[in-house]
């Protein structure tokens, strides 16, 4: 991830290096001249004028080293930013970073190291430590979803926890909430399962499978139906059985159908869930960054999930997708299997970009 980025980096760092060389002119080393009185006896040097030469070579020496140091340092004009600024935007955009999210990294980049007064040989770990920086303010950190759950459903009223999952089709949610309802039993997490997207074919189906896999119980309906109404009835089975968590999986149709948005919008009306999570696919770039943002909008997420994170070598959509929604990323899906998804660790993700 990032490696044409890193390269850039270098080459430009040692470009502004070496623009900034400057030759010192060698200085000639003056002996000092000392007079010798030479007798049989006698022998008489100079002291007074050997105290001098001293002093002025080490005056000349002490004014060599200040104009070496202010050599081996050197400044980053904005005009060589400038230069440089567009291949790196180029770059993060060829990483699947949206243009708005780029183009807001180099000008965060640009505040942190134009004019700062840096050493020839420091320039390139600056720079990399300023783009970690960066990265560590754009990413928020997760909170623990079970943590959550387990807070709430300790209450003597056994109210269950409900988490609603939206997202376009295509992305792998359906997978992603029988995942989350693989880790809720391994931590001994009862739930129970909502196929609210009536409206895609074969989803009720498909989400009936994973819970017979599982061993979890699906509440629907017919087709067509009211997905608030499926999303109510499974609230009302888990406050019945005393069942810790309703996971409600939506239709998703694309983000720009208001019909889809104003559906949502009314399940979680009438469900009132505890956390929204919105599910994305990381290959999408700047499609994940319209998408994500209509489904905060419409709904204010909590949280996100990336799915397809294996096969992503580049990473830029996590850095858009947390940027635009000031959100944290809970969870990377990583295979097919229920038990490939993991918790999203920020400082992993860094190491994996290569910074």
């Amino acid at each position: 991830m990032f490696s044409k980025l890193k390269e850039k980096l270098k080459s430009w760092t040692k470009k502004v290096s070496e623009e900034k060389e400057i030759e010192i002119p060698k200085q000639k080393f003056v002996k000092p001249s000392v007079k010798f009185n030479v007798g049989i006896q006698k022998f008489e040097p100079d002291l007074e004028k050997i105290k001098n030469h001293l002093k002025l070579a080490k005056e000349k020496r002490g004014f060599l080293e200040k104009i070496t140091s202010k050599i081996n340092k050197v400044k980053i004009s904005e005009k060589e930013f400038d230069v440089y600024s567009e291949e790196l935007e180029m770059l993060l955009l060829e990483n699947n970073v949206a243009l708005e999210v780029a183009e807001k990294i180099i000008e965060m980049l640009k505040e942190k190291i134009v004019g700062k007064e840096l050493l020839k040989k420091e320039i390139e770990s600056e720079i990399k430590d300023s783009f970690k920086e960066i990265i560590e303010e754009i990413l928020i950190e997760p909170f623990n979803l079970f943590e959550k759950i387990k807070e709430k459903t300790s209450d003597q009223s056994k109210e269950p926890y409900v988490v609603l999952f939206c997202g376009i089709n295509g992305t792998g949610k359906t997978t992603t909430v029988a995942k989350i309802a693989e880790a809720l039993k391994k931590k001994n997490i009862s739930c129970v399962l909502a196929a609210a997207d009536t409206f895609r074919a074969a989803s009720i189906e498909q989400l009936k499978k994973h819970g017979d896999k599982l061993n979890v119980k699906v509440i629907s309906q017919e087709y067509n139906s009211d997905p608030a109404a499926v999303g109510f009835d499974a609230i009302q089975y888990a406050k019945k059985n005393l069942i810790d968590c309703v996971l409600i999986d939506t239709a998703g149709r694309m983000h720009t159908s208001k019909n889809l948005l104003k559906e949502i919008e009314k399940i979680a009306r009438v469900c009132k869930p505890d956390t929204k999570i919105y599910v994305g696919e990381s290959l999408t770039g700047n499609d994940a960054i319209e998408q994500v943002k209509s489904f905060d909008w419409s709904l204010g997420i909590d949280g996100i999930i990336l799915t397809k994170a294996d096969i992503d070598e580049k990473g830029g959509t996590a850095l858009s997708v947390g940027f635009v929604t000031k959100k944290p990323i809970l969870y990377l899906g990583t295979g097919q299997e229920y038990d490939k998804i993991e918790v999203f660790d920020k400082q992993k993700f860094i190491r994996m970009l290569g910074l």
